[in-house]
């Protein structure tokens, strides 16, 4: 098994130049762990695309694989839980990023990463979740978790028409929230609509400078950061619950404390990469059982490893709507 090959897409760097192109590879290649898996889906997160164009925060050393979600069929194992034939799930840890990711037809992983596919969950729909869906998924669990419902008044979605903002938009809609999707681009109001959203802003309107806004929000699942974040803080009503799980906007929150201190604002982190494994199989069994979206593949834009340098340079430069998912072998 070790000597046979399989396609990876595969990102080198020359002299500070990053390409990538479609390799073949042996699984004797690939890293040590106790599962191998043979990869039918996988799908695209603004991370992978980070990781091809080098970004040494996401991925330190080159040549590498991008893919932080992947999902597909047992092949081997040295672990009881797993055997060969099932079907699994690998999202967040350290796949995709300095561990060969799922943009390849193997992946080889610990199996403290390994989730079985939870029931009512077929490898497709898993993966057009996959870390976006999982995030607004878990940023929904904490909101719930900290007190927010529906009858409490509007939620804001940051950056809805993202992976994570869009499914945000859904499930949120489909637990009876009501809910204001913000975005930029006036071309996505009809599928923010057909998502569940009642109501949609304009981006600049959610980044408005100001000392002070009025309070209007219940709850906020921001996805960018930013100055967006910063506003929303200001304009979220007293006790108020806001999860912040993105950062395509700003890393940087430039603000005083008084949203805290004069209304007692809740800002609840985000992180999805290493969440405990009982919380993670918590979600997963919610989006497969309560929370199922049932316009989850009208989100869907599905690609092969072949097309998927254009939808790479589309989520960088902010043009994608919904989810991509990558088709990697047969399901």
């Amino acid at each position: 098994m070790e000597n046979t090959t399989f396609k990876a897409f595969w990102v080198t760097e020359t002299e500070g130049k990053f390409q990538h192109q479609i390799v073949e590879r042996k699984i004797a290649d690939l890293p040590s762990g106790e599962v191998l898996i043979k990869v039918a889906y996988s799908s695209l997160n603004y991370k992978d695309a980070l990781s091809t164009i080098g970004n040494k925060g996401v991925t330190r050393r080159y040549p590498h694989t991008p893919g932080i979600d992947a999902a597909g069929t047992v092949v081997e194992s040295q672990h009881s839980d797993f055997q060969p034939g099932d079907a699994v799930l690998v999202t967040s840890y350290d796949l995709g990023m300095n561990t060969d990711g799922g943009f390849a037809e193997y992946i080889r992983v610990p199996a403290s990463w390994v989730v079985s596919l939870p029931l009512g969950l077929t490898l497709r729909t898993s993966m057009i979740y996959g870390t976006a869906g999982f995030t607004a998924a878990l940023s929904v669990f904490k909101l719930q978790h900290s007190g927010l419902t529906p009858e409490q008044g509007e939620v804001l979605v940051t950056g809805a028409t993202g992976g994570v903002g869009c499914i945000a938009v859904a499930l949120l809609a489909k637990l009876g929230y009501h809910v204001v999707a913000s975005t930029g681009k006036a071309s996505s109001h009809e599928f923010l609509r057909h998502l569940g959203a009642t109501d949609i802003i304009g981006r600049e309107e959610a980044g408005k400078e100001k000392a002070l806004l009025k309070a209007r929000w219940a709850g906020v699942l921001d996805n960018v950061g930013g100055d967006i974040l910063v506003n929303a803080l200001k304009s979220t009503k007293f006790g108020g619950h806001i999860s912040c799980c993105g950062l395509v906007a700003s890393h940087q929150l430039n603000m005083d404390i008084f949203p805290f201190i004069l209304r007692g604002i809740n800002l609840l982190g985000i992180a999805s990469a290493d969440c405990p494994m009982s919380t993670r199989l918590q979600i997963w069994s919610l989006l497969a059982q309560q929370w199922s979206i049932p316009s989850l593949e009208n989100i869907a834009i599905e690609c092969d490893l072949t097309t998927l340098p254009e939808y790479i340079d589309a989520i960088l430069q902010g043009r994608l709507q919904g989810r991509v998912l990558v088709k990697i072998g047969a399901n």
